[in-house]
C-alpha cells in the first residue's frame, strides 16, 4: 500500500480534524509564551514571582522552604513522566490488538475502518504522549539543575553573586516550568486525540474545547486576576554597603 492510497482510507473531516489538532496545540502554546505585557498569561505571571521567589531565599535562613518547594516540582515532573510511560506502553500494546476496537466501534454503529486507521490514530495519540514524557523528563533534570544552582547562592545580599547567581536559579526554574507546561499541554491534547477514535467530528469537538479551557485558564482564569492583584518584585534590594573603615591617623588627629 502506498502512501497516496493509505491517506484515501482517511476522509477529508479526518484530515481537517487532525490538522486542526495540530494547530491548536502549536497555537496555543505560542501564544501563551508570547503573551503582551499588557495581557500576561499565568505561565509569565509566575515566572515573575519565580524571581521573586529567588531573590526573597538570598536573605532566608535556613532555607529548607525551598528545598522542599522546589523538591516537590521535581516530584511532580517525575509522576507524570512515569503515568505517560504507563499510558504510551498501553498504546503500544493496543497498536498490535486493534480488532477489540473495530469491536466496540461496529457495537456503537460507529462504521467499521481497517486496521491501518486505528493503528494511525493510536499513533497520533502516542506521538502527543512521548512529547510529553520527554519534556517531563526534561523539566524534571532543569529543576535539579535549578536545586544546585540555588543552593550555591550565597546566604548573605553582602555578597556580590547572591543575586546574580540567584536570578541564574530564577531563569533554570522558569526554563524547567516552561518545559513542563509543554508537556501538560502536549499531555491534554494527546487526551483529545483519544476522541478520534470515536470520529473525526467527536476529535474536532475536542480539540476546540481543550483549546478554550487552556485559553481561559492562561488569560481569563479567576487564578490570573488573583495573581495581578499584587506584582511580582523582581527588583533586587540593594547590597548593605561596608562600613567605612577609619585610619588610626584620622582618629588621633
Amino acid at each position: 500500500m502506498t502512501l497516496a492510497d493509505s491517506i484515501t482510507l482517511f476522509s477529508p473531516a479526518d484530515l481537517a480534524a487532525c490538522l486542526l489538532l495540530v494547530v491548536c496545540w502549536l497555537g496555543i502554546g505560542w501564544r501563551i509564551e508570547n503573551a503582551t505585557k499588557k495581557h500576561p498569561s499565568v505561565s509569565g505571571l509566575m515566572a515573575e514571582f519565580r524571581h521573586a521567589w529567588m531573590i526573597q531565599m538570598v536573605q532566608r535562613d535556613p532555607r529548607i522552604f525551598d528545598a522542599q518547594l522546589i523538591s516537590n516540582l521535581r516530584q511532580g515532573s517525575a509522576f507524570f513522566a512515569s503515568a505517560s510511560m504507563i499510558a504510551i506502553g498501553g498504546g503500544l500494546a493496543l497498536i498490535g490488538n486493534t480488532d477489540q476496537l473495530a469491536g466496540v466501534a461496529q457495537d456503537l454503529s460507529l462504521g467499521s475502518a481497517p486496521a491501518f486507521v486505528w493503528d494511525v490514530k493510536i499513533l497520533t495519540v502516542l506521538l502527543l504522549l512521548s512529547n510529553a514524557f520527554l519534556k517531563y523528563v526534561w523539566a524534571h533534570r532543569l529543576f535539579g539543575y535549578c536545586f544546585v544552582l540555588m543552593a550555591a547562592v550565597p546566604n548573605t545580599d553582602e555578597d556580590p553573586r547572591a543575586y546574580p547567581r540567584a536570578r541564574q536559579a530564577a531563569d533554570l526554574s522558569i526554563t524547567a516550568a516552561r518545559s513542563f507546561n509543554r508537556a501538560m499541554r502536549s499531555t491534554y491534547f494527546a487526551l483529545a486525540a483519544v476522541a478520534w477514535l470515536i470520529g473525526s467530528w467527536a476529535l474536532i469537538a475536542a480539540t476546540v474545547v481543550t483549546f478554550a479551557v487552556l485559553y481561559r485558564r492562561e488569560f481569563a482564569s479567576q487564578s490570573r486576576s488573583i495573581l495581578q492583584r499584587v506584582p511580582a518584585e523582581i527588583t533586587p534590594p540593594e547590597a548593605k554597603a561596608e562600613p567605612e573603615t577609619v585610619s588610626p591617623v584620622h582618629t588621633q588627629l
